[in-house]
């Protein structure tokens, strides 16, 4: 017997929008670029909220060191 599993949260285009604080275009262009992972219903395109955090998280930029900033701001004389 196999135990039932729940479905991810599928999040339309203008969810993921909102929930990134961007325009539903951005979202699209990530859709089509297959920079973000997504679902084809019938005829629609959902992304799953694991996703939605995967890219998040994926696209995190590191903060510099204190080192390397002073090291670019140098002038050489």
């Amino acid at each position: 017997m196999t135990t039932p599993t729940t479905a991810p949260v599928l999040l339309t285009v203008d969810q993921v929008a909102e929930r990134m604080n961007c325009k539903p275009w951005f979202v699209r262009r990530l859709i089509a670029e297959r920079r973000i992972e997504f679902h084809k219903v019938g005829r629609h395109v959902r992304i799953s909220e694991p996703a939605l955090a995967e890219f998040i998280k994926a696209s995190r930029v590191p903060p510099l060191e204190a080192s390397v900033i002073w090291r670019q701001n140098r002038r050489v004389a």
